[in-house]
């Protein structure tokens, strides 16, 4: 028998002072039996840093031709394409000339290789934003991991703070391809 998608409901209030963004999201997020709280947890905070009234979550890790989330306008154009992890170069490149932006967050233990690596192809890239979220950071956010979760998001030049009832966190994504 096959193991079965682990639902995490979030409750998510999000105030984006950068992007003059503020909303509530009530959020269902299937994690699938080969996905770890942590890969959940970057997904989550993409969906934080990005969110919209149109973002959504893909399929899943086991969909190829979807992203981790993305943006589509009404016509059902990708606006915003969004990966999280290491993923192979020419899932990106695809995923560049099929949306009008591509962001990327990259985390976990390798991530230094992988960047070193696959920098040089991702930097001819001009639609892709890469993102690194550090492993301490990645640690604290996967501690505050729950099936069912309330987090007040916070947003301010770059910095993420994430309270939830347990502890609160700050998460900073670092750019790692510099903007054109």
């Amino acid at each position: 028998m096959a193991l079965r998608s682990t639902v995490f409901k979030a409750e998510v209030g999000i105030a984006d002072l950068d992007r003059q963004y503020y909303a509530d999201h009530a959020l269902t997020l299937a994690r699938h039996p080969s996905e770890t709280d942590e890969r959940l947890m970057v997904r989550l905070l993409a969906f934080v840093l990005n969110a919209s009234e149109s973002l959504e979550f893909g399929r899943g890790i086991s969909t190829d031709d979807e992203p981790a989330l993305w943006d589509r306008d009404l016509t059902g154009a990708i606006r915003t394409w969004i990966e999280v992890g290491q993923p192979d170069e020419r899932i990106l490149r695809r995923a560049c000339g099929r949306s009008d932006r591509v962001l990327l967050y990259v985390y976990g233990r390798a991530q230094d290789i992988w960047w070193r690596q696959n920098e040089s192809a991702l930097r001819a890239l001009p639609k892709l934003e890469v993102w690194r979220i550090s492993p301490q950071d990645c640690a604290a956010l996967t501690a505050l991991a729950e099936r069912g979760m309330q987090l007040q998001c916070t947003i301010q030049d770059g910095a993420v703070i994430v309270a939830a009832e347990s502890d609160t966190v700050q998460i900073e994504p670092e750019r790692l391809n510099p903007e054109p």
